[in-house]
């Protein structure tokens, strides 16, 4: 079966991915704005997260892909690319939740445990 066809499993519309993507950035920035080690400024604007670790100018970027139902994350040169199934978010590559993606991304960069849950 092609993987194409499993781009919308969990959502029966357009208007229902852009509430669940715009639900997931809330959460995420709300959970970013609680850690309380190092210096980072999240922003959030139609579709988008920007942090930027103020240390460095390092950028990380999660944004809303409408056109696949994914939400795709930047950071440190590389990409995941994330598709709820089954009401978890996954990366379709490696099948590795976003929250463990995004734990082990801010735990390395910070130097402490962080966890994220949604």
């Amino acid at each position: 079966m092609p993987q194409h066809s499993d781009i919308n499993s969990d959502f029966s519309s357009e208007g229902e991915f852009r509430a669940s993507a715009a639900s997931v950035l809330d959460e995420l920035i709300e959970q970013i704005d609680e850690i309380e080690v190092g210096e980072i400024d999240a922003r959030l604007t139609t579709g988008n997260l920007a942090v930027t670790f103020e240390d460095t100018g390092e950028v990380f970027i999660l944004s809303r892909q409408t056109p696949t139902h994914e939400l795709w994350l930047s950071a440190n040169l590389t990409a995941w690319h994330f598709r709820r199934q089954g009401g978890v978010w996954l990366e379709r590559g490696s099948g590795e939740q976003m929250t463990a993606v995004f734990a082990r991304l801010f735990s390395e960069k910070l130097g402490a445990e962080i966890h994220f849950h949604i």
